[in-house]
């Protein structure tokens, strides 16, 4: 391994860190509403939601581009009033495997809220327990593990993005180049097959470790839960 993949590991491993990080508490709220929320427009929410799973990461990318590049609406926005700068930056590529894999965390979240019997947090409800401490208390900790799942889901995700990061922030070594971006310079060029095939190896090795840990986990949740 040379300094510039080790580089392009670290920054791999803090994207999609910072990603999912980011990417959890909003998904949490939005998997609630989708789940046990009653509103106008929540087809239209579950749709944009999921936009990213069915439109090309391509556009994905140059949607973001347009939004949060130093000339878009929010980009400039931002910039001027914060001095935050998303496009050709990491944080950009993080922003980018966070929209990207946000729909495969939400689903893996409300699919666990939808399982927890809503007659518990009814019965907590009459109890006096506002619905935010019904939530912490009663429906949280009961679909646990669908959380982990979904956070997983999203490292993964991030992990592998390469269409909407290269649109959005480019393939800057030091800065933007994550492993599949790493990867794709490495078979652009001769003799890089030997790169390659070294990168391929650890992002297999990183997303196997992060599956095995969350099962591990989910497992010890579901020991607990039978235990009490």
């Amino acid at each position: 391994m040379t300094p510039e993949e080790w580089t392009a590991v670290r920054l791999s491993l803090l994207v999609a860190v910072t990603a999912t990080a980011w990417s959890l508490p909003v998904g949490i709220a939005v998997a609630w509403l989708l789940a046990r929320g009653r509103f106008w427009g929540k087809s239209l929410l579950d749709t944009v939601v999921h936009l990213p799973l069915i439109m090309p990461p391509v556009v994905t990318g140059y949607v973001l581009l347009l939004l949060f590049g130093r000339r878009g609406p929010i980009g400039h926005f931002l910039d001027a009033a914060f001095g935050i700068v998303f496009s050709f930056r990491w944080t950009g590529a993080a922003l980018a495997c966070a929209v990207m894999g946000f729909p495969l965390m939400v689903r893996a979240i409300r699919l666990s809220i939808e399982a927890v019997d809503p007659k518990l947090e009814s019965a907590a409800g009459t109890l006096g327990a506002n619905p935010l401490w019904v939530f912490v208390t009663i429906t949280l900790p009961l679909c646990l593990s669908g959380v982990i799942a979904g956070a997983i889901l999203c490292f993964a995700k991030s992990m592998g993005e390469f269409g909407a990061t290269i649109t959005f922030v480019s393939n800057i070594p030091g800065e933007t180049q994550t492993l599949p971006s790493a990867i794709y310079t490495f078979t652009q060029v001769p003799g890089g097959d030997a790169g390659a095939l070294r990168l391929t190896l650890v992002s297999v090795v990183i997303s196997a470790g992060a599956l095995l840990g969350s099962e591990l986990l989910a497992r010890r949740i579901g020991a607990r839960r039978v235990a009490t």
